[in-house]
């Protein structure tokens, strides 16, 4: 695993590397609402957000569309007014754009205000996507997350990989996809029996929460103490086995989706010898349609 963290990062190392892959084109065979008539579903791109519309989260607004969510980029500060006839609020690695947040400790990518204006809205009845991946991303949204209970790790989680895979593979048969109705779907075609992420964050939560995705025994997070520096054998590192890697919960009458991700849910292409990461890999077969199903489960589609 050491090993694999050194070949794969200092930290952010080929991150200006990664874009999306334009020729990727959704598979969704029996969308949930007509062209443009379900719900609506904001995308955050006002935060210094990695992944946005506009450039590395295209394909997940691709597919949602072809499913017939109404699917926006969203640019003003969160308030009451800005999420008013929302449905569906995504915000995907905030902040990790930002040079600023590689400064340790990592700064909040939210104010104050806003936090308590997504938990109102949320309690209300809005539905939260909230997916942060490694340092920083996990940091950035760290304060949001721990408002829903949620304890972002704000490092590297990595767990034993199969040969020639460049993620973490989790599966039913190895315990580590849970039984959930976003991971049963609607039917039988849309069960998710396996899904990869490309690294990212373990996370921990201090009440009940529905399990998704779960680290293996032998997980560890690394723990940089210098956002620049490489992994080496003297990076601080903690047991992660056991950790959350995607979970869900209801929060008054809305829900919440948190995943320590974001690559799984798009499709893109890395470095110069143009590598799939994400959607478009061939082992993540079934990505595209466990995002088709937490958007479902926060929607009312799923229950």
């Amino acid at each position: 695993m050491l090993t694999a963290a050194t070949l794969l990062c200092a930290a952010g190392s080929g991150a200006a590397q990664q874009v999306a892959d334009s020729t990727y084109r959704p598979r969704v065979s029996a969308p949930a609402y007509a062209m443009e008539r379900g719900p609506r579903v904001l995308v955050d791109a006002g935060h210094h957000n990695f992944h946005t519309l506009a450039d590395r989260y295209a394909p997940f607004g691709v597919i949602l569309r072809a499913d017939g969510y109404r699917v926006a980029a969203g640019f003003a500060p969160f308030d009451a007014a800005s999420l008013r006839g929302i449905d569906v609020l995504v915000i995907a690695n905030a902040g990790s754009d930002d040079e600023s947040s590689w400064a340790l400790p990592t700064p909040s990518a939210f104010t104050e205000a806003e936090i308590e204006a997504v938990e109102a809205w949320v309690e209300a009845g809005g539905a939260l996507l909230l997916i942060a991946d490694h340092m920083p991303a996990a940091g950035a949204a760290a304060t949001l997350a721990e408002r829903f209970g949620v304890y972002f790790t704000n490092g590297y989680t990595y767990q034993a990989r199969p040969e020639n895979l460049p993620g973490d593979l989790f599966t039913r048969a190895n315990g580590l996809v849970r039984d959930h109705p976003i991971t049963r779907g609607r039917n039988d075609g849309e069960r998710i029996d396996s899904v990869v992420t490309f690294t990212g964050q373990g996370f921990q939560a201090s009440g009940p929460v529905d399990t998704l995705l779960v680290f293996a025994r032998k997980a560890v997070s690394l723990l940089p103490v210098d956002a620049e520096a490489e992994f080496d054998r003297s990076t601080p590192r903690v047991h992660s086995g056991g950790w959350l890697h995607g979970a869900a919960l209801r929060v008054g009458r809305g829900r919440v989706a948190f995943f320590g991700e974001a690559s799984m849910f798009s499709a893109q292409v890395a470095g110069p010898e143009r590598r799939p990461m994400g959607l478009n890999h061939a082992r993540a077969n079934r990505n595209e349609q466990l995002l088709l199903n937490v958007v479902h489960w926060l929607s009312g589609v799923l229950d």
